[in-house]
């Protein structure tokens, strides 16, 4: 019992480090636009968000439930099986994080808790209709209905903004730019900080310290909210370097309909108990945003690495899950060595991050190459208006000059008359 007792208190205490790895991983979704717009400082930003994503944690437990009653059958799940799934999803968001790709710390949860489930009890323990209708279908419309949304908005914004005094508007797009970033990071605790409740719960159930069917209890929303808003404080300042200035480059405008659409889209997935991406609804936002205003363009670059690392993130997350609980199940002493070994890791990706050191200060500053896409749509673009003529101009050759006249030959001096 005492060996059960020590090993539900390293899950718990594992799952709370996701949770503040997912904080600061996602701190992008809710202020990287916000911060590379201006609108707010970056410190100011994820203090506001790490507030506010503890108050969502409280206001909902549908998504939570649907992780520790719905993705994987509960009886003859061991905490050590959880404990691998958050092996894996770690590992996962440290890499993400070192190489600034914002990836899906939901997807990276789901994708672990997978693996370790079919290592341990194989593929039937997995509730396939589950992954598909509240994990898969999302992760792919979800991007692409906020895409759409913040596209139409961002055009709808500038038609309607068009008379509007320069100063003013800009003024007042940036003031609800921030009201939208508050609701995104609202939203980001009704769901995010939810999915870490449910492993928890799961976790609690596993070990007998719950009854099965239970909500989660109220000492883990609380840790779990906490979890995460200290990780947003803390700020994935390389995260939101790619958010809000690698991806596209957003006026105030582009900002308030990127923000929007991503809570809208956030909200109601949260009601409906769907473990969505935040990533991927905030990241299909920017670009829709960035393609919404005229002249507006992608870097397409950064935004095919991201989706390759969508892409990766389940099956790869899924692949650490199982490997770990492979060796979690050979005992206590396996246990203590993907303890180790998790441990090791993330003090290696750490020193490494040290290199280059992106924080508040340089959060904005972007040496993201245009790439191959981006420069053919520049190229084929029409030019700005009043362009046209000095494009001729230094198009067309100008007549050479005609050459100068040679110079008449000058008679030489002739020495005056000697004097007498």
């Amino acid at each position: 019992m005492e060996n059960f007792s020590l090993i539900l208190a390293i899950v718990v205490v594992t799952a709370l480090a996701f949770d503040f790895t997912n904080g600061f991983h996602d701190t992008a979704n809710a202020m990287a636009t916000t911060i590379s717009t201006g609108a707010l400082k970056p410190k100011v930003a994820v203090a506001m968000s790490a507030v506010l994503n503890l108050v969502g944690a409280f206001l909902s437990v549908e998504v939570a439930n649907t992780i520790s009653k719905g993705l994987v059958d509960e009886t003859g799940i061991r905490p050590e099986v959880i404990f691998a799934a958050l092996v894996g999803a770690i590992l996962w968001n440290l890499l993400t994080w070192l190489v600034g790709l914002p990836s899906s710390s939901s997807h990276a949860l789901m994708g672990g808790l997978i693996g370790a489930t079919i290592a341990s009890a194989g593929t039937g323990a997995v509730h396939g209709d589950v992954l598909v209708t509240k994990v898969l279908l999302p992760a792919v419309a979800a991007p692409i209905v906020a895409g759409v949304a913040a596209m139409l908005a961002t055009r709808l914004s500038y038609t309607l903004g068009r008379k509007a005094e320069g100063k003013a508007a800009a003024k007042g797009y940036r003031t609800g730019q921030i009201a939208s970033a508050g609701l995104v990071s609202l939203a980001h605790g009704t769901n995010d900080a939810q999915k870490t409740m449910g492993i928890i719960t799961l976790a609690l159930v596993a070990g007998g310290a719950v009854a099965p069917d239970s909500d989660p209890p109220t000492w883990v929303i609380l840790s779990a909210g906490m979890a995460i808003a200290l990780g947003t404080y803390l700020g994935g300042w390389r995260i939101i370097r790619t958010m809000g200035k690698g991806l596209t480059e957003l006026q105030p405008q582009q900002g308030f309909a990127a923000q929007t659409s991503a809570a809208t889209v956030i909200l109601a997935s949260s009601h409906l108990g769907f473990s969505l991406s935040t990533t991927h609804s905030v990241s299909g936002s920017v670009m829709g945003a960035g393609l919404g205003r005229k002249g507006g363009v992608v870097r397409w670059s950064t935004a095919t690495r991201m989706f390759v690392a969508w892409g990766l993130t389940l099956p790869a997350a899924a692949l650490v899950g199982a490997l770990a609980e492979s060796v979690t199940g050979l005992g206590d002493w396996g246990t203590a060595v993907v303890a180790a070994f998790l441990i090791a890791s993330s003090a290696a990706i750490w020193k490494i991050s040290r290199r280059e050191v992106v924080d508040a200060s340089n959060v904005n500053d972007t040496e993201e190459p245009a790439g191959v896409v981006t420069t053919a749509i520049a190229a084929v673009a029409p030019p700005p208006a009043g362009s046209l003529a000095d494009d001729l101009t230094a198009t067309i050759p100008s007549p050479a000059p005609a050459p100068a006249p040679a110079p008449e030959p000058v008679a030489p001096a002739v020495p005056p008359a000697a004097a007498v």
